[in-house]
């Protein structure tokens, strides 16, 4: 069997496996080659057929639980033994509850309304064409991902609902969790009798295979999708060919404004930074209003110190615990992942807004107050892809959009923002209909 085939029929017989180079890359190629065909079937396929995969790709994955499990054992054990810890492991770590999760997602996108064939725009000419705006599958999309296995399902999930084939390179560090939760997925496709190149996976550990992808697979990858570290998405905004929906880092804020209630901010905070510190919707920066200092700003150092949290703060947060470490420069750009929050008081909405403006990644922020104004001028003035109103900051996540799950948070301005879902991965042409006019 050549490596192609193995690539494509069996995960498990090549997964960790280094392919010499000129090898990778006709592999590569014919992983292209294979997608956008299935692309074009993809693209004409009726609802009810992708509906009924991912029902079949959601039971497929729970009933693997157990191998998905035992695959991620390996993983784990493996990142330990090379110094892994933290926020890393947990990103890595499956249980059952998570795999349930991964099935759920899968699930909730079935139910979602198929996007493609969608005429969002309809209007007459005055010579009687009628135009239509419809929306179309991207085509072939490449998803390079660190650590965490259930992008794996969370992305061949959004791609198929939109119609589109996709790629997955997952990190060598979950290449066997990734692998199996691929196989469950591909086993709903046969299913469904939808193609299973749709959704392929590359099972080898070969960091070349990021730079045959970035360059497009010869003409066959439309959108690259990174979800990762700050080091793996610069380098696919630096050396793509392709399109790229990403976001480089994920430094959130939370204002709590002079119309704060005390104990709403602390909830929110607290969920903010604490629920997960790895995630990208996590806080790295608690801003205080300096009218409310004197009664806010000691209970919420406080909570969150108490709560493990490190805080970096400015002298006037300093002054309220020892405890809090001075915060240098670098603190206010930087996204910690961590259980490590800086904080400062500042002058208003105005203040917070032009901290955020400077120091902000235009991802996530939230402003908590009782003013209706306050609220209205942060929402309005903050550039970020999701701006909040007393709420958490990790609400940045396509499946709490309703969206089903999502392929990553864009900070970009052309063609998606925020949580990527499936309605974010199409495209639309336009269709027009006459009765036989033509142009003067």
């Amino acid at each position: 069997m050549s490596t192609a085939s193995a690539l494509r029929t069996d995960a498990a017989a090549t997964a960790g496996r280094l392919v010499p180079p000129a090898e990778l890359e006709g592999v590569m190629l014919a992983m292209g080659k294979r997608a956008r065909a299935a692309a074009r079937s993809l693209a004409l396929a009726a609802p009810e057929a992708k509906t009924q995969a991912l029902k079949a790709a959601a039971a497929a994955i729970r009933a693997a639980s157990g191998e998905i499990l035992a695959a991620n054992a390996i993983d784990v054990a493996k990142a330990k033994a090379e110094g892994m810890t933290g926020s890393f492991l947990d990103r890595l770590t499956l249980t059952p509850a998570r795999v349930e999760a991964m099935a759920e997602g899968v699930e909730q996108v079935a139910e979602l309304a198929d996007p493609i064939g969608l005429v969002t725009e309809r209007w007459t000419r005055p010579n009687g064409l009628i135009i239509e705006r419809v929306r179309t599958p991207l085509g072939v999309i490449g998803v390079i991902y660190e650590s965490r296995p259930n992008v794996t399902a969370d992305a061949a999930a959004l791609c198929l609902r939109a119609g589109n084939a996709v790629i997955l390179r997952g990190g060598s560090d979950s290449l066997n969790s990734s692998g199996a939760i691929h196989r469950a997925f591909v086993a709903g496709l046969a299913a469904a009798g939808l193609p299973e190149d749709a959704v392929q996976f590359v099972n080898v550990p070969d960091r070349a295979a990021v730079g045959h992808m970035l360059a497009g697979l010869g003409n066959t990858v439309d959108v690259i999708v990174p979800r990762g570290g700050k080091s793996l998405v610069a380098r696919v905004q630096s050396d793509a060919r392709v399109p790229v929906f990403a976001h480089l880092d994920g430094i959130n804020h939370v204002y709590v404004d002079k119309a704060a209630d005390l104990d709403m901010a602390k909830t929110v905070v607290l969920n903010a930074k604490m629920r997960r510190t790895g995630v990208c919707g996590a806080a790295e920066t608690v801003l205080i209003d300096r009218a409310v200092a004197g009664t806010h700003l000691k209970p919420l150092v406080e909570m969150l110190i108490d709560a493990g949290c490190e805080i970096r703060g400015d002298a006037e947060v300093q002054a309220v615990d020892a405890r809090v470490k001075p915060a240098l420069p670098e603190d206010w750009d930087t996204e910690y992942l961590d259980a490590i929050i800086a904080a400062k008081v500042v002058d208003g909405v105005g203040d917070a807004i032009a901290h955020i403006e400077a120091h902000g990644s235009h991802h996530t922020d939230s402003i908590v107050t009782e003013d209706a104004a306050a609220a209205d001028r942060f929402l309005a003035e903050v550039d970020s892809a999701i701006v909040l109103h007393n709420a958490s900051t990790q609400f940045a996540d396509g499946g709490e959009f309703g969206f089903g799950a999502e392929i990553g948070i864009a900070t970009g301005r052309m063609h998606a923002r925020g949580p990527v879902g499936a309605e974010q991965l199409t495209s639309f042409k336009y269709r027009i209909h006459g009765s036989g006019q033509t142009r003067p």
